[in-house]
């Protein structure tokens, strides 16, 4: 790899050119690898998995042996382009039009870790001399999948090598208008719920002949989505239970149904554990009454993982380059740093994420340069370099 590749441009764009679409890697991490020895880090290529559970591929660099051990997580993994045709441009050939970087994973977030990269670069030539710290990046290629075999897994094998990380940055596009006006300081937990309600099957015109499991199904969901979780808390937005799906799959209208099925997600703040919430749904569900079984998942738990001195850091390096405060929010969805936070302190910072996900993903080349600039005033506010 030449110089040129480190430019934030083109290192962005020949991660785009990777069609890493999760789990695969198509050589992505090997770009940020590549980009990262050339600045002297020493690059740990990491695969978990197996060949049931799918193998994923990791990186992680780190620069210097003293402490703080600056990290930044991201991804390289990104989600399904969808129809070619319905993109206005190749969602991986990194088309540049008029100060715009199109493609997949533009703004999530390829993007961010180029401009972190960069942002490094500008940073060591500024400060290496007197640089006394490390940095280091955890990059993964399962964020946007099962996030198995990703991020979590390299914190474990963190954690067996002895090797600590003192603060996390995680390159989220949670810029919500503009660059600069939103960091994330935690994140709500995410528990998924299958109900399945079973009852006994009959003929609608002698009902009761039977138990009908759709009647039992609306009641119990009608005894969920009525409730009220919570007000919210000072960091946090209420929690929410939605319903996704609602399954009887009856094909006959003179049957009564023996069985129903739905599935519900609930988004939860720091009022709630997930085994609280365990608690709460039995004591709802059981008022209604019938044999149901349900079998929840958690993908995460509400977390508030940001002390003062982390946030106010970064706060102030989005002023200096952007003259503007951001919002400290605990929305969204979840993120690999509901992990991180077991491990060390985190705060989430990246491009404008209005295109994320979207048709057209693309990312304006002066929100690049910025994002590179808040990351090096970052680096230099954090490891007190003036």
């Amino acid at each position: 790899m030449n110089d040129a590749l480190l430019d934030l441009s083109a290192l962005t764009a020949a991660l785009i050119r990777r069609a890493s679409v999760t789990p695969k890697d198509e050589g992505a991490l090997e770009v940020v690898a590549a980009a990262l020895e050339q600045l002297g880090f020493t690059c740990h290529r990491l695969a978990f998995g197996s060949a049931d559970s799918q193998i994923i591929h990791n990186l992680y660099a780190r620069r210097g042996t003293g402490r703080p051990n600056l990290c930044f997580a991201g991804h390289t993994d990104v989600v399904p382009a969808g129809a070619a045709e319905a993109w206005s441009f190749d969602p991986f050939a990194a088309t540049l039009r008029d100060g715009v970087l199109c493609g997949r994973g533009a703004v999530d977030m390829k993007g961010a870790i180029a401009a972190f990269i960069t942002a490094v670069r500008e940073f060591l030539d500024r400060h290496g001399p007197s640089f006394s710290g490390s940095i280091s990046l955890l990059i993964t290629g399962d964020e946007e999948g099962a996030a198995v075999n990703g991020t979590r897994k390299v914190l474990e094998w963190l954690d067996k090598r002895g090797e600590r990380l003192d603060a996390c940055l995680v390159g989220e596009p949670t810029s919500a208008q503009l660059l600069g006006d939103m960091i994330k300081i935690g994140r709500r937990g995410s528990m998924t719920g299958r109900l399945t309600i079973h009852g006994t099957q009959g003929h609608t015109a002698y009902p009761h002949r039977a138990d009908n499991a759709a009647h039992r199904l609306v009641a119990m969901l009608h005894a969920l989505t009525t409730a009220e979780l919570d007000c919210g808390s000072e960091h946090f937005e209420p929690s929410t239970l939605q319903v996704s799906t609602i399954d009887i799959a009856n094909p006959a209208s003179n049957v009564i149904p023996a069985s129903a099925h739905a599935v519900f997600n609930i988004r939860f703040n720091d009022c709630w554990t997930s085994e609280g919430l365990k608690d709460w749904l039995a004591e709802r569900l059981d008022a209604v009454g019938g044999r149901y079984t349900l079998d929840i998942t958690v993908s995460g738990e509400a977390f508030l993982r940001a002390p003062v001195g982390l946030s106010d850091r970064l706060i102030e390096a989005i002023r200096r380059v952007t003259g503007r405060t951001p919002e400290l929010s605990t929305t969204g969805g979840t993120s690999d740093a509901r992990f991180i936070q077991a491990y060390c302190p985190v705060v989430e910072f990246g491009l404008v994420g209005l295109t994320m996900h979207q048709v057209d993903e693309r990312v304006e080349i002066t929100d690049l340069a910025g994002l590179t600039e808040i990351y090096r005033t970052f680096l230099a506010l954090f490891f007190d370099q003036p």
